[in-house]
């Protein structure tokens, strides 16, 4: 399958056309389906732009078509993706669909972010061959993806989804259990929740906590990873660590009231102009450029 597989993408969105872009530049032959007609529409074009962006061979956007008809994009595939919204009743009904029309020996995935992949695929008639790619956006500028299986998955499904991504430049990370969230997303809001408590608390206001993040530990994130870091450090202080500040972190099982009220009153972040902190228009382009900068350059790095 690696060498040149059949690869369906469902879902020509902010991730689907990114997943659809890796896969094409990678060499495979990639469909792509949506609903909408202008995100259809606008796919090649968007795949064509992101390519020359990076400097990429531009002739992979060839290897990619559109297709409005969800029986004629997996009939014949090797590896069917899915990148539908984050909604489970809309990712099994799609599932339920797709597995009418694909062939028997498609593997089918979700690229759900936090949905357990057991509720997405348990009402299929054959679930060896279902598990999770989580990607992370953007698809072609972030290298992990997290690959799930469930109790019944086969591992030559597991296997052949991890020798695909790879062989595709991506850096494809096993998931054993199947969890709610998986790696990144549990260890990435875990982090979130104590932020948002700091803030709640009046400990910090938010920018001051993304000041320490990035100022800090951050900058070791990329080469120095938390258990690496304890072993570095020694687990003995680990421990000794722990048993001051643990006890004082937040354990709340549920989202924080004051995320809460930010969401009540309307303060949804870039999408109203103001969240934990006010945005202006300039402040976000400048926002998303850096972050798209500083992925350009770690993946110049990585090449």
């Amino acid at each position: 399958m690696v060498e040149k597989a059949r690869i369906a993408v469902l879902g020509a969105g902010l991730m689907g056309h990114g997943i659809a872009q890796v896969f094409a530049l990678a060499g495979h032959r990639v469909r792509i389906y949506d609903t909408a007609a202008a995100s259809l529409d606008q796919v090649k074009s968007r795949i064509a732009t992101n390519l020359r962006d990076l400097g990429d061979d531009e002739r992979a956007v060839e290897r990619v078509a559109p297709t409005a008809d969800l029986a004629e994009t997996v009939r014949n595939a090797d590896f069917v993706v899915e990148a539908a919204p984050e909604d489970l009743a809309i990712k099994q009904k799609l599932f339920a669909e797709v597995e009418r029309h694909a062939g028997p020996d498609t593997i089918l995935a979700s690229n759900t972010s936090v949905i357990p992949i057991t509720s997405i695929m348990q009402g299929l008639r054959e679930r060896g061959r279902a598990l999770g790619t989580h990607w992370w956006n953007p698809p072609y500028l972030v290298p992990l993806v997290e690959v799930i299986g469930t109790e019944w998955t086969w591992p030559s499904v597991i296997e052949a989804t991890m020798l695909l991504h790879a062989s595709a430049g991506k850096k494809p990370a096993h998931v054993k259990k199947d969890v709610a969230g998986f790696i990144g997303n549990r260890l990435q809001h875990a982090l979130w929740r104590e932020a948002i408590a700091l803030v709640e608390h009046g400990i910090c206001d938010a920018e001051t906590v993304d000041t320490v993040i990035k100022a800090a530990f951050g900058r070791r994130l990329a080469v120095l990873g938390p258990l690496e870091n304890a072993d570095l450090v020694g687990t003995d202080l680990t421990l000794a660590i722990h048993k001051t500040v643990l006890p004082a972190i937040d354990s709340r099982p549920a989202p924080s009231p004051y995320l809460e009220r930010l969401v009540a009153e309307g303060r949804l972040g870039f999408k109203s102009g103001e969240g934990f902190r006010k945005w202006t228009p300039e402040a976000q382009a400048k926002l998303r450029a850096k972050v798209v900068q500083h992925l350009k350059q770690a993946r110049a790095r990585d090449a």
